[in-house]
């Protein structure tokens, strides 16, 4: 990291917890959707989150965009703690950072035009006029490769990837300085993913943009992420640099995603490994490592002791014996 590459956002120990009524006669329970996550990303780099349904991934995306409140830790935006903030400074943070949802087809108002979608953030946080919105509508529209004589379209006019596009355009109106993707191309066609990834590193690379990039598909984390962060349960198990983790990954989980990975070329493809049972209740999660009991290399250790995440190899890894999953 470098002194041109500035941290943009940093996460502390965030955790997010939901209370769930279970009854009228049962107590409280909590739902630990995130419990302890950290990390830094800084300008112009891409961090992928990636996990299964349940994981927490979604949670974080609602965190880190300021939609919900974090429970407990700290999340920084240009070394600016969000905590404490009146709703005007929270407002302002908002602008810092955007979001691009996972579904283009739902995103979109159908009863608006582009041109409209794109100046609604200009209308509620900027007092610029009708005739300054549209110009900076049109030139947005341009730099994710749609025609100007589009913008009075409406949404059902578009295919799938040029809504996406569409999405991306209305998340960069307001300068932000980081983009959080949900899922941004699991709802389009194969043929069109590459196409909107190859828009989204266009633009990083032209508009120093900080990538949270969070998906369950690891052939499309291979081709974006600069840092990979992977999770189970809420909490991260694995997180380096993306070619440390894929060829080395220290973590059980991680090599389990790794070898359920579709491959075209037999060469490629890695011993088959299925975990055991299926993914616990949030509302109960196991003893010790949350993994334990799906693990193929679980020992009484593991459901006793919570692992610590700790430097391994170039990557921190929650595992007791990262150093011999070689």
């Amino acid at each position: 990291m470098t002194a041109s590459q500035p941290i943009v956002l940093q996460a502390d120990q965030l955790r997010k917890h939901y209370g769930v009524a279970r009854g009228l006669f049962k107590p409280q329970a909590t739902v630990r959707a995130l419990d302890g996550v950290s990390f830094a990303l800084p300008a112009g780099r891409t961090l992928a989150v990636v996990g299964e349904s349940g994981c927490g991934k979604s949670t974080l995306a609602r965190a880190v965009t300021l939609i919900e409140p974090p429970t407990d830790g700290r999340l920084l935006y240009d070394g600016r703690d969000v905590s404490g903030h009146t709703a005007a400074e929270l407002k302002s943070l908002r602008r810092t950072v955007q979001m691009v949802f996972q579904n283009p087809y739902g995103s979109l108002n159908p009863r608006k035009t582009v041109g409209s979608i794109l100046a609604e953030p200009l209308v509620i946080n900027t007092p610029m006029g009708k005739a300054e919105r549209r110009d900076r509508a049109l030139q947005m529209m341009a730099k994710v490769g749609l025609r100007p004589d589009q913008i009075d379209r409406y949404p059902h006019m578009f295919s799938g990837g040029q809504r996406q596009r569409i999405a991306i355009a209305r998340a960069l109106m307001l300068n932000p300085r980081v983009v959080v993707a949900d899922e941004p191309v699991s709802a389009l066609d194969v043929s069109i993913q590459a196409q909107v990834l190859n828009l989204l590193m266009d633009l990083q690379e032209e508009l120093e943009l900080a990538y949270l990039f969070i998906s369950h598909d690891l052939s499309v984390v291979r081709h974006i992420a600069d840092a990979v962060m992977v999770m189970y349960l809420g909490r991260p198990v694995e997180h380096g640099p993306k070619d440390v983790v894929f060829s080395r990954p220290r973590h059980p989980y991680t090599r389990i995603l790794m070898a359920a990975t579709p491959r075209v070329n037999p060469e490629l493809r890695g011993e088959r490994v299925t975990p055991k049972g299926e993914l616990p209740s949030p509302l109960n999660p196991p003893p010790g490592c949350h993994f334990h009991r799906r693990c193929p290399h679980a020992t009484d250790r593991c459901s006793a002791e919570v692992p610590a995440l700790r430097d391994v190899d170039g990557r921190l890894v929650a595992c007791h014996y990262a150093e011999q999953m070689a």
